[in-house]
């Protein structure tokens, strides 16, 4: 296999065989949201596709992939919303998707939603597997299916294709499949403004090993030099000696390509905007949306606790972030790979500290799977029953939740 072997799940002998019961899972407990979805909008008078494919962010990609770029709303505060926020991979493929088949956008963002949503569950299966076997990697799976927000999986958004792209590469990284990992990070970037948690993934699981054999280089050759200071003059190559360079030759390709994607639309909406390389600020502060450390965040849950319903609220808000922050530190205690670590981490301090949006953090959470690896394993000690009645009511909740979300105030 080469390196530029897309990664599948049959990535190793029997990985579709080993793959199938979570693949199987997953599309069980979607299975159910889109249900449970349908018949809660009926109740409603709503139509449960057009909250899937219709409103919110599926809007503005729809009208990206059928109109291209340039198309602005702005609102009386003065506030310009552009699309130029938006990334495009999605509604390129909803453009080349509906140009080959009958489909309209809106149809084909929603069939990509669902491959994606596949791709990604194969993804997170074969990274949880690599790290901690099969049984850990079905659990891993259906967890990340049961979040609270699961449905946006199956939205015509842009989460289920960049976490698919995201665990691909990640899970690139962590066979040593360089050029592979660096071609999915840049197009995660073409999919996500987070695409900058794969690209320092990708980069720090290749530098990390360089730095460590320097280092431990260094350090023995000080203790040679010690012992027999001729020794620690360096030794000239023999001539005709055969040179290697292809390991190295494919990790430095592979840093190289990871953030070509997000850096070349950045780049490219600060030239049509006329604001240089920066541009992309502007449009997202259009929007009100920034980095600001998460202080923004913090007051707004802060003005929970103004009144009794709202603290309860408030109260909830500060136990998630808490939980999210417990399950990283555990990841780290448990010796996850460095590039899960910091993936997962800059989509986490991406997620918390952007300055609006508040109500969609825990959308922009759900690429951050590695997270759930500490409560895969925990959750596959345990006896099957236990594991499945877990997942079970997980699922019925995460159906219901859903449902209740989408007809109310929903995304973004």
């Amino acid at each position: 296999m080469t390196d530029l072997a897309m990664p599948v799940a049959a990535a190793r002998p029997g990985g579709l065989r080993r793959a199938a019961p979570a693949l199987l899972g997953y599309a069980a407990v979607r299975a159910l949201g889109l249900v449970v979805l349908a018949a809660w909008s009926a109740a409603r008078g709503k139509n449960a596709y057009t909250l899937l494919t219709g409103r919110w962010d599926a809007l503005w990609y729809e009208r990206v992939a059928g109109l291209g770029y340039g198309y602005e709303v702005r609102l009386p505060n003065g506030d310009v919303h552009s699309n130029l926020a938006f990334f495009p991979l999605l509604p390129w493929l909803e453009r080349l998707l509906a140009a080959v088949t009958p489909l309209s956008y809106a149809d084909a963002g929603f069939v990509v939603a669902l491959l994606a949503s596949l791709a990604a569950a194969g993804g997170i299966f074969a990274v949880a597997e690599h790290v901690y076997g099969s049984r850990a990697a079905v659990c891993a799976v259906l967890l990340w299916a049961v979040l609270p927000v699961g449905i946006v999986q199956s939205m015509a958004y842009s989460e289920s294709l960049f976490t698919a792209l995201a665990a691909w590469s990640l899970y690139a990284v962590l066979t040593g499949r360089w050029v592979t990992a660096g071609v999915l990070a840049l197009t995660a970037g073409l999919t996500r403004p987070v695409g900058l948690a794969v690209v320092a993934a990708v980069w720090t699981a290749a530098v990390t090993p360089f730095v460590r054999r320097r280092s431990a280089a260094t350090a023995h050759g000080a203790r040679t030099a010690t012992h027999n200071p001729s020794l620690h003059q360096a030794r000239a190559p023999e001539p005709g000696a055969p040179r290697d360079p292809g390991p190295g030759a494919r990790r430095l390709l592979g840093m190289l390509l990871a953030p070509l994607g997000a850096a070349g639309y950045v780049l490219w909406v600060g030239h049509r905007t006329g604001k240089g390389p920066l541009g992309y600020l502007d449009v997202q502060a259009g929007w009100r949306n920034g980095f600001d450390g998460g202080y923004a965040f913090a007051r707004f849950v802060a003005e929970k606790f103004t009144s009794f319903p709202s603290a309860l609220a408030g109260l909830g808000l500060i136990t998630g972030v808490a939980l999210v922050l417990w399950l990283y530190v555990v990841g780290v205690r448990q010796g996850q790979p460095l590039g899960l670590l910091v993936y997962s981490g800059v989509v986490v301090a991406l997620a918390l500290c952007a300055s609006s949006y508040f109500g969609s953090k825990p959308r922009l959470l759900l690429p951050a799977f590695p997270l759930l690896l500490p409560l895969a394993l925990a959750l596959s000690r345990s006896r099957t029953s236990r594991s499945a009645l877990v997942v079970g009511g997980a699922a019925v909740a995460s159906a219901l939740y859903g449902a209740l979300w989408l007809n109310g105030s929903g995304p973004p």
